[in-house]
Parts: C-alpha cells; sequence; structure tokens
C-alpha cells in the first residue's frame, strides 16, 4: 500500500452546488468539440446512475456480507446524487444555452429502463440471472468510470482554460468514481460472475459507451449554432484531434484501461488513487460551498 493511501474508507454521498449562469457552451474555448464530447455525458449519466442505484437495491437483500452491504449502501447514495446532479445540468445548463436534451434524454430512459431494466415476465430464476447479468454489466461500467475520473482528476483541462465550474463537476464526480471503485467489482464476485461473463459484459459495455457518447455528441453539435452540422466520420476524426491536444483520453488509452479489466489478476486498486480522490473531494469548490 502506498504510504499516502488511506485504506479503506466510509463511503458518504456528499451535498455539492454548482452555478451554471455562467458558463459558456463551449466550456473549454478552442475546444468545442472536446466541450461537447464531456457535456454528452450529462445525456446519459442520470439515467445509467438511476440504473445502477435500482439494480444495487434489487440486489441488497440479496447481500449477507455486512461490510458490502454497508458499501453498497454509500455506494447508491453516491450515485443518486450523480444522478440528481447531472439532471439539473441537463436543464440550467444544456437547455439555457438552447440545446434540448429532452428527446435524448428520453432515449436514454429508454435503454436503462426497458432494455437494462428488470424483467417482472420472467420466471424467479430467469430474474435472478438476469439480475447477474445487469450486476456484470455495472461492475465493467464502473472500471470505465474509475478510469475516466481519474483522467478527470489529472486532465489538462485547466491549461485548456476549461470552465471552472464544469472542471469541478467532473473532479468532484470522477473522484468519487475512484473512491468507490471497488464496490461494484465486489458485488459482481459476491455474485459469482466469472472472469468470461465479467469480460463479454465489458467487451458490450465499451462499445456501447462509446457508440451513445458519440450519438450524444452529435446531438449536441447539431443544436450549436456556431459549429457546422457534422457526420458521425467528421465527429470521430474531431474526436482523435482533441485527443492529441490533451483535451480528451485517447482511444489507446481508453483500450489499455480496458485491457487492464480484462486481465485474470484485475484488481480495481489499480485505477486511480483514493488518497488523490480524497484530497480533491475536501478542497472541492461545489463541495465546500454545500457546506457553508
Amino acid at each position: 500500500m502506498n504510504s499516502h493511501d488511506p485504506g479503506e474508507v466510509s463511503l458518504q454521498a456528499r451535498n455539492v452546488t454548482f452555478d451554471w449562469s455562467s458558463t459558456p457552451l463551449h466550456w473549454m474555448p478552442t475546444e468545442p468539440i472536446a466541450s461537447h464530447t464531456v457535456s454528452a455525458l450529462n445525456l446519459l449519466l442520470p439515467e445509467g446512475e438511476r440504473w445502477f442505484c435500482a439494480t444495487y437495491t434489487e440486489a441488497l437483500p440479496l447481500i449477507a456480507d455486512a461490510k458490502l452491504r454497508e458499501d453498497v449502501l454509500g455506494f447508491i447514495g453516491q450515485e443518486a446524487m450523480h444522478a440528481e446532479t447531472h439532471n439539473v445540468v441537463l436543464y440550467d445548463y444544456l437547455d439555457a444555452h438552447g440545446v434540448d436534451p429532452r428527446p435524448f434524454a428520453a432515449h436514454a430512459e429508454y435503454i436503462m429502463r426497458k432494455v437494462l431494466g428488470p424483467r417482472p415476465a420472467l420466471s424467479p430464476k430467469a430474474q435472478k440471472q438476469q439480475l447477474v447479468e445487469r450486476i456484470a454489466m455495472i461492475g465493467a461500467i464502473e472500471h470505465l468510470t474509475a478510469f475516466l475520473g481519474d483522467y478527470a482528476l489529472n486532465s489538462h483541462w485547466d491549461e485548456l482554460g476549461g470552465d471552472a465550474t464544469m472542471i469541478d463537476l467532473y473532479r468532484w464526480h470522477g473522484a468519487e468514481e475512484v473512491e468507490h471503485r471497488n464496490v461494484a467489482h465486489d458485488v459482481a464476485m459476491y455474485f459469482g460472475v466469472g472472469y468470461v461473463r465479467r469480460n463479454v459484459a465489458m467487451v458490450i459495455a465499451f462499445l456501447g459507451f462509446l457508440v451513445l457518447l458519440l450519438r450524444g455528441t452529435r446531438y449536441i453539435v447539431t443544436q450549436d449554432p456556431n459549429l457546422k452540422n457534422r457526420g458521425y466520420v467528421a465527429l470521430w476524426l474531431g474526436w482523435m484531434s482533441a485527443t492529441r491536444r490533451g483535451a480528451l483520453p485517447s482511444l489507446g488509452r481508453m483500450t489499455k484501461g480496458v485491457a487492464r479489466y480484462l486481465k485474470p489478476s484485475y484488481s480495481p486498486e489499480n485505477e486511480g488513487s483514493t488518497a488523490q480522490a480524497i484530497a480533491y473531494l475536501a478542497k472541492s469548490p461545489a463541495a465546500r460551498a454545500a457546506h457553508r
């Protein structure tokens, strides 16, 4: 263990307050595509985080381990706060800049609640297996969010002139993803998600994430009066260009992050630093404002 690592921490939801009245649509002034790519996460996160909470609330009565139950309850609390905070961004930020989030948010709701939601018509045994499939998927997604959280904490957005409020949003969220990065993997292992199942879930999650993020980016671009409407190929090239300038994580770096998950020896402990995450959470302007 690193001498600065605090070890196991008690997971607690932190109230945060953000003021979006001064944040421009191009919150990285010279990186409009990267700005919209990161902003597109807001189109996915509210329903995604609610899906996490609903799935783990369903799983909680089946968890007998007291420590894991405590971690899951802390995880649910943090994810619920993430969902509500990013939901506010949809309207106080995107809608205020003329980007109507409702159609895409409805699409995300359909995916999370209908496609990936529980299936009460199934037999009890099949429902349990479908729950385990969702738990496997959450384990894979939480690896991605821990990776992205670590990226946000160490990003070059400040050097690119990024808006301080938007940077704080993603660093606060990212720090909590790093802080609770063990929980989803521990839950998956508790429910018997094996090596093959968790890796199949990762491949599906990673490809699905890229597709939905690309679609979300294009959705915002088409409503930005200062940008020409671009097809998916042009946007992909825009992504690649932004990664070379440090505005987004490169596809190679993300692929290596995914590859770490595929190893039999995978451990969430190797993704990010708990000490760094807690240090940021102690100084986050949004978290501090909420306690004044």
